[in-house]
């Protein structure tokens, strides 16, 4: 899971970021690595002449990268680990293989992404189940109380719970660990979209042990868009993928003999891999973004966010501005409430007229850090700030 707590030191200079750009915006889509640019140069290449292509090509960096994802959250059986092309395409797997009856009920979070959404909404609607949104109370201290409300929503009608680790908007820590374990005690599914933490702070699969785990790649995995990960559990070992890849099925290894059709899936979650998952651009920089992150260490990653954000965060509720208390917000992503006389999308709006660049979600500007940012984007965020307030 990651190196020790040594100190992990600003890694600026294995990226393409401009010197002049203070980027604090991983949450939206994070900047690709010079290692993985250069991955996918080399795909690129490889693909201009594919007289280099091997059948073994489609398979042996396809399975480094179920490796690779599933030391990274703590799985040990990496062909639980399936390749997607996005968060909503792991989240469409387990909405058709989940069981829910009617009048039964799905878990979700207030502003969750839309995304998880629309996928249960349908899920309800054809089974004719209900879906229960956990609303937090008012104010911008809200993390401990909706933990709680949580809790109180999941009972024995429950069938499904949907929740992330950290919420998109703000950062609101969700404790995945105690929700896991309510859910096991009503016998309920926990499907958790951590696509907003995975890479940038710890995820034990083995401890939490959730029954879906999706993440899509482009974001804190550091990776390209239109790829992702996901882990399936034991609920999953006999269910039915969304499409029917030859690649999936038994023996399809042996390119002259898949006329040869084969009745049985390959085992575990590689059912579920979407088509062409053996993308000769995106599956090398996956793979090599993945291996960035184990070099540096989620653990330290997220510990190298929490000392840069303290610089931040401090001086900021100085000037006026609100944030969650800390054991509830995460250190790479948090939302900051600003006072009422701002408009979050004109501040917004003239932070990137300094090249400072951030988002808006729901009433929060989004702050998000990674190993690429160090005390001159922070201070530079700050400057802006105070020049508003």
């Amino acid at each position: 899971m990651g190196k020790s707590l040594e100190n992990l030191g600003c890694q600026r200079e294995s990226f393409s970021l401009p010197e002049e750009v203070h980027y604090l915006n991983c949450a939206f889509i994070g900047p690709l690595p010079i290692a993985t640019e250069e991955a996918g140069i080399e795909g690129i290449l490889q693909k201009q002449n594919p007289t280099k292509i091997q059948p073994s090509d489609f398979f042996t960096k396809s399975d480094q990268v179920r490796e690779a994802f599933a030391k990274l959250v703590g799985v040990t059986q990496s062909n639980r680990i399936s390749i997607i092309p996005s968060a909503s395409y792991g989240l469409a797997v387990a909405a058709r293989n989940l069981r829910v009856e009617k009048g039964q009920n799905i878990v979700l979070l207030h502003q969750q992404f839309p995304g998880n959404v629309y996928t249960w909404r349908r899920k309800a609607d054809d089974c004719e189940a209900q879906i229960r949104t956990v609303v937090p109370p008012d104010g911008q201290v809200r993390g401990a109380e909706w933990n709680e409300r949580i809790l109180e929503a999941i009972d024995l009608n429950t069938a499904v719970v949907d929740v992330p680790n950290v919420h998109w908007t703000d950062g609101t820590v969700i404790d995945v660990s105690a929700v896991a374990a309510r859910a096991r005690e009503v016998g309920a599914a926990l499907v958790i979209d951590a696509t907003q933490s995975v890479g940038v702070m710890p995820f034990d699969v083995s401890e939490i042990q959730p029954d879906v785990l999706v993440v899509a790649g482009y974001k804190w995995l550091l990776g390209p868009y239109s790829i992702g990960a996901a882990y399936y559990g034991s609920r999953f070992d006999e269910g039915v993928p969304l499409e029917e890849n030859w690649i999936a099925r038994e023996k399809s290894e042996v390119f002259g003999d898949l006329v040869n059709y084969q009745p049985n899936y390959h085992p575990g979650a590689i059912r579920y891999d979407v088509g062409e998952r053996s993308n000769p651009i995106l599956v090398p920089m996956l793979l090599a973004s993945l291996g960035l992150i184990s070099e540096w260490g989620p653990r330290r990653i997220q510990r190298y966010c929490h000392e840069l954000g303290n610089i931040f965060i401090d001086e900021a509720h100085s000037i006026g501005f609100l944030l969650e208390e800390e054991k509830w917000r995460s250190s790479h992503l948090f939302g900051l409430q600003l006072p009422k006389r701002f408009d979050p999308t004109s501040i917004k709006n003239k932070l990137e007229d300094h090249n400072i660049f951030v988002s808006r979600r729901a009433n929060a500007l989004r702050i998000s850090l990674h190993v690429y940012n160090d005390e001159n984007d922070v201070e530079a965020l700050l400057d802006a700030l105070r020049a508003f307030a």
